[in-house]
Protein backbone atom coordinates (compact mmCIF):
# COMPACT_ATOMS: atom_id res chain seq x y z
CA UNK A 1 0.00 0.00 0.00
CA UNK A 2 2.64 2.18 0.89
CA UNK A 3 4.55 2.25 -2.57
CA UNK A 4 1.02 2.46 -3.95
CA UNK A 5 0.89 5.67 -2.67
CA UNK A 6 4.54 7.00 -3.12
CA UNK A 7 3.62 6.36 -6.58
CA UNK A 8 0.38 8.47 -6.72
CA UNK A 9 2.37 11.34 -5.02
CA UNK A 10 4.90 11.72 -7.41
CA UNK A 11 2.56 11.46 -10.30
CA UNK A 12 1.00 14.21 -8.83
CA UNK A 13 3.72 16.04 -8.24
CA UNK A 14 5.16 15.57 -11.72
CA UNK A 15 2.26 16.26 -13.86
CA UNK A 16 2.28 19.88 -13.49
CA UNK A 17 6.10 20.06 -14.27
CA UNK A 18 5.53 18.25 -17.44
CA UNK A 19 2.84 20.69 -18.43
CA UNK A 20 4.52 23.42 -18.41
CA UNK A 21 7.55 21.58 -20.04
CA UNK A 22 5.01 21.24 -22.87
CA UNK A 23 4.30 24.93 -22.67
CA UNK A 24 7.99 26.04 -22.65
CA UNK A 25 8.95 23.93 -25.41
CA UNK A 26 5.70 25.27 -27.39
CA UNK A 27 6.72 28.96 -27.34
CA UNK A 28 8.14 30.63 -30.23
CA UNK A 29 12.02 31.47 -29.79
CA UNK A 30 12.44 35.13 -29.46
CA UNK A 31 14.49 36.52 -32.84
CA UNK A 32 18.15 36.58 -31.98
CA UNK A 33 19.93 39.56 -32.31
CA UNK A 34 22.37 40.61 -34.66
CA UNK A 35 25.55 38.72 -34.86
CA UNK A 36 27.75 42.04 -34.16
CA UNK A 37 25.52 43.43 -31.53
CA UNK A 38 27.66 41.75 -28.59
CA UNK A 39 30.45 43.57 -29.05
CA UNK A 40 28.66 46.82 -28.33
CA UNK A 41 27.21 45.91 -24.59
CA UNK A 42 30.30 47.49 -22.92
CA UNK A 43 29.46 50.56 -24.02
CA UNK A 44 25.74 49.98 -24.13
CA UNK A 45 26.07 49.08 -20.09
CA UNK A 46 27.36 52.98 -20.01
CA UNK A 47 25.04 55.20 -21.20
CA UNK A 48 22.25 52.62 -19.03
CA UNK A 49 24.70 53.56 -15.91
CA UNK A 50 24.72 57.08 -16.92
CA UNK A 51 20.83 57.10 -16.84
CA UNK A 52 20.76 55.93 -13.36
CA UNK A 53 23.20 58.57 -11.94
CA UNK A 54 21.01 61.33 -14.11
CA UNK A 55 17.56 60.13 -14.81
CA UNK A 56 15.71 61.47 -17.59
CA UNK A 57 11.74 62.38 -17.78
CA UNK A 58 9.26 60.77 -19.96
CA UNK A 59 8.42 62.72 -22.76
CA UNK A 60 11.66 64.05 -24.04
CA UNK A 61 14.07 63.75 -27.52
CA UNK A 62 16.34 60.56 -27.79
CA UNK A 63 19.65 60.98 -30.25
CA UNK A 64 20.30 57.48 -31.83
CA UNK A 65 22.35 56.27 -33.93
CA UNK A 66 26.07 55.76 -34.66
CA UNK A 67 29.19 57.40 -34.27
CA UNK A 68 27.88 61.16 -35.83
CA UNK A 69 25.57 60.91 -33.03
CA UNK A 70 27.39 59.83 -30.38
CA UNK A 71 30.51 62.67 -30.68
CA UNK A 72 27.29 65.33 -31.09
CA UNK A 73 28.04 67.16 -28.24
CA UNK A 74 24.02 68.11 -27.76
CA UNK A 75 24.51 70.02 -24.32
CA UNK A 76 26.67 72.59 -26.09
CA UNK A 77 24.48 72.68 -29.77
CA UNK A 78 21.35 72.64 -27.88
CA UNK A 79 22.07 74.00 -24.31
CA UNK A 80 18.53 74.83 -23.56
CA UNK A 81 16.99 71.19 -24.17
CA UNK A 82 17.44 68.25 -22.36
CA UNK A 83 18.44 65.37 -25.03
CA UNK A 84 19.53 61.75 -24.27
CA UNK A 85 22.36 60.87 -25.98
CA UNK A 86 22.25 57.25 -26.94
CA UNK A 87 24.85 56.96 -29.92
CA UNK A 88 27.04 54.04 -30.71
CA UNK A 89 30.08 54.45 -32.76
CA UNK A 90 30.43 51.86 -35.20
CA UNK A 91 27.01 50.38 -35.06
CA UNK A 92 24.99 49.37 -37.91
CA UNK A 93 20.85 50.20 -38.16
CA UNK A 94 20.13 46.28 -37.14
CA UNK A 95 22.54 47.10 -33.77
CA UNK A 96 20.85 50.33 -33.15
CA UNK A 97 17.29 47.90 -33.09
CA UNK A 98 18.29 45.68 -31.10
CA UNK A 99 19.27 47.78 -28.07
CA UNK A 100 16.16 50.11 -28.71
CA UNK A 101 14.20 47.97 -25.65
CA UNK A 102 16.84 48.90 -23.42
CA UNK A 103 17.86 52.22 -24.69
CA UNK A 104 14.85 53.50 -25.96
CA UNK A 105 11.67 52.09 -24.84
CA UNK A 106 12.55 52.75 -21.49
CA UNK A 107 12.45 56.37 -21.65
CA UNK A 108 9.59 56.38 -23.69
CA UNK A 109 10.49 59.17 -25.66
CA UNK A 110 8.15 62.11 -27.80
CA UNK A 111 10.84 61.94 -30.65
CA UNK A 112 13.58 59.74 -31.75
CA UNK A 113 16.22 61.65 -34.12
CA UNK A 114 17.93 58.71 -35.59
CA UNK A 115 20.92 58.62 -37.61
CA UNK A 116 22.81 55.53 -39.02
CA UNK A 117 23.20 53.45 -41.99
CA UNK A 118 27.18 55.35 -42.58
CA UNK A 119 28.43 51.98 -41.42
CA UNK A 120 25.78 50.26 -43.03
CA UNK A 121 27.21 51.03 -46.71
CA UNK A 122 30.67 50.82 -45.87
CA UNK A 123 29.43 47.15 -44.92
CA UNK A 124 28.48 46.38 -48.19
CA UNK A 125 24.56 46.41 -47.15
CA UNK A 126 22.87 47.25 -50.35
CA UNK A 127 20.68 50.26 -50.49
CA UNK A 128 17.37 48.57 -50.39
CA UNK A 129 18.82 46.28 -47.19
CA UNK A 130 19.60 49.65 -45.62
CA UNK A 131 16.38 51.11 -46.02
CA UNK A 132 14.77 47.85 -45.07
CA UNK A 133 16.29 47.91 -41.81
CA UNK A 134 15.12 51.46 -40.74
CA UNK A 135 12.12 50.25 -41.61
CA UNK A 136 12.23 47.57 -38.59
CA UNK A 137 13.99 50.09 -36.33
CA UNK A 138 10.96 52.38 -36.68
CA UNK A 139 9.05 49.07 -36.38
CA UNK A 140 10.64 48.53 -33.04
CA UNK A 141 9.50 52.07 -31.67
CA UNK A 142 6.41 52.21 -33.20
CA UNK A 143 4.96 49.00 -31.80
CA UNK A 144 5.13 50.03 -28.18
CA UNK A 145 5.18 53.95 -28.69
CA UNK A 146 2.75 54.58 -31.74
CA UNK A 147 2.87 57.91 -31.16
CA UNK A 148 6.53 58.19 -31.33
CA UNK A 149 8.01 60.75 -33.54
CA UNK A 150 10.86 59.42 -35.72
CA UNK A 151 13.43 62.30 -37.02
CA UNK A 152 15.90 60.63 -39.84
CA UNK A 153 19.10 62.51 -40.53
CA UNK A 154 20.21 60.87 -44.11
CA UNK A 155 23.91 58.84 -44.71
CA UNK A 156 25.97 62.20 -45.06
CA UNK A 157 28.48 62.51 -47.85
CA UNK A 158 32.03 62.28 -46.87
CA UNK A 159 35.56 62.21 -48.16
CA UNK A 160 36.82 58.77 -46.67
CA UNK A 161 33.62 56.77 -48.14
CA UNK A 162 33.20 59.43 -51.56
CA UNK A 163 33.10 56.18 -53.08
CA UNK A 164 29.79 55.15 -51.48
CA UNK A 165 28.06 58.32 -51.80
CA UNK A 166 25.79 56.65 -54.98
CA UNK A 167 24.89 54.32 -52.91
CA UNK A 168 23.93 56.13 -49.72
CA UNK A 169 21.95 58.49 -51.89
CA UNK A 170 20.15 55.83 -52.80
CA UNK A 171 19.14 54.83 -49.66
CA UNK A 172 18.76 58.10 -48.44
CA UNK A 173 15.97 58.25 -51.37
CA UNK A 174 14.16 55.15 -50.28
CA UNK A 175 14.03 56.02 -46.84
CA UNK A 176 12.81 59.51 -47.78
CA UNK A 177 9.79 57.60 -50.00
CA UNK A 178 9.20 55.44 -46.80
CA UNK A 179 8.60 58.65 -44.31
CA UNK A 180 6.30 60.52 -46.50
CA UNK A 181 4.47 57.22 -46.84
CA UNK A 182 3.85 58.01 -42.92
CA UNK A 183 4.35 61.68 -42.06
CA UNK A 184 2.50 61.54 -38.66
CA UNK A 185 5.15 59.51 -37.32
CA UNK A 186 8.15 59.49 -39.59
CA UNK A 187 10.15 62.38 -40.56
CA UNK A 188 13.04 62.70 -43.48
CA UNK A 189 15.66 65.75 -42.52
CA UNK A 190 18.01 66.70 -45.23
CA UNK A 191 21.45 67.07 -43.31
CA UNK A 192 23.40 65.77 -46.33
CA UNK A 193 22.77 68.36 -49.25
CA UNK A 194 23.61 71.23 -47.07
CA UNK A 195 27.22 69.80 -46.66
CA UNK A 196 27.81 69.82 -50.44
CA UNK A 197 29.08 72.87 -52.10
CA UNK A 198 26.97 74.93 -55.14
CA UNK A 199 28.62 72.44 -57.38
CA UNK A 200 28.05 69.43 -55.75
CA UNK A 201 31.74 68.83 -53.94
CA UNK A 202 32.22 68.40 -50.44
CA UNK A 203 33.96 70.65 -48.33
CA UNK A 204 37.09 69.47 -46.45
CA UNK A 205 36.56 72.19 -43.68
CA UNK A 206 33.14 70.28 -42.57
CA UNK A 207 34.96 66.55 -41.69
CA UNK A 208 37.55 66.08 -39.05
CA UNK A 209 40.73 64.58 -40.44
CA UNK A 210 39.81 61.31 -40.78
CA UNK A 211 37.86 62.55 -43.35
CA UNK A 212 34.46 60.95 -41.98
CA UNK A 213 33.28 62.87 -39.06
CA UNK A 214 32.03 65.97 -39.04
CA UNK A 215 33.61 68.87 -37.54
CA UNK A 216 32.46 71.32 -35.17
CA UNK A 217 31.86 73.56 -38.49
CA UNK A 218 29.82 70.64 -39.83
CA UNK A 219 28.24 70.17 -36.66
CA UNK A 220 27.34 73.54 -36.66
CA UNK A 221 25.26 72.96 -40.19
CA UNK A 222 23.06 70.44 -38.72
CA UNK A 223 22.78 72.11 -35.43
CA UNK A 224 20.71 74.96 -37.51
CA UNK A 225 18.66 72.39 -39.44
CA UNK A 226 17.78 70.33 -36.26
CA UNK A 227 17.25 72.68 -33.86
CA UNK A 228 13.56 74.15 -35.14
CA UNK A 229 12.45 70.27 -35.24
CA UNK A 230 13.45 70.24 -31.49
CA UNK A 231 11.47 73.22 -30.13
CA UNK A 232 8.67 72.30 -31.34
Amino acid sequence: MIPSALSLLLRSLLRPLLGLALILTALPAQDPAPPGAAQWEKEVAQIESRRKSAPVAPGGVVFAGSSSIRLWNLPESFPRLILSNCGIGGSLIEDCTAFVPRLILPLQPRLVVFYAGDNDSAADHSAARIAADFQAFAAAIHRPLPDCRILYLPIKPSPARQKLWPIQRQANALIAQYCASQPSTLQFLDVATPLLGPDQTLRPELYQKDGLHLSPVGYAIWNNLLRPHLEK
